[in-house]
């Protein structure tokens, strides 16, 4: 059975970090890209950022690059996003998802398998 086990999440002020785990089992993390994608209150799913874990290459949507960092432990199978510098227009629910590459970048990636999402809220 895949599962993705999202935590981290919370409540946060504008400037603080936060950084989600995604825990992952029933599939061969090595062979997957493994991406973190958000929905804020009436808004449509946006990518995050990904990872290629078979040769670690990384993509981020423009609104996080240079704030959001993704890592991969292969030895836990678990994904990694460090959030700096939040900002208000971070609050969202935050899935973590898999799918067989992220080879187009975040606005093109299509994953198989989703976790259950953790809030993260950012206050001003």
């Amino acid at each position: 059975e895949v599962q993705l086990v999202e935590s981290g999440g919370g409540l946060v002020q504008a400037g603080g970090s936060l950084r989600l785990s995604c825990a992952t089992s029933g599939f061969t993390f090595n062979d997957h890209a493994i991406g973190w994608v958000r929905q804020a209150p009436g808004k449509e799913r946006e990518g995050v950022s990904c990872i290629a874990n078979l040769d670690g290459a990384t993509h981020y949507a423009d609104a996080v690059k240079g704030r959001f960092t993704i890592s991969s432990d292969y030895a836990k199978n678990t994904v990694y996003l460090q959030m700096n510098s939040l900002k208000p227009e971070d609050t969202a629910v935050y899935y973590c998802a898999a799918a067989w590459n992220c080879l187009f970048g975040v606005s093109k990636y299509r994953p198989d398998y989703w976790g259950q999402g953790t809030q993260v809220t950012v206050s001003s």
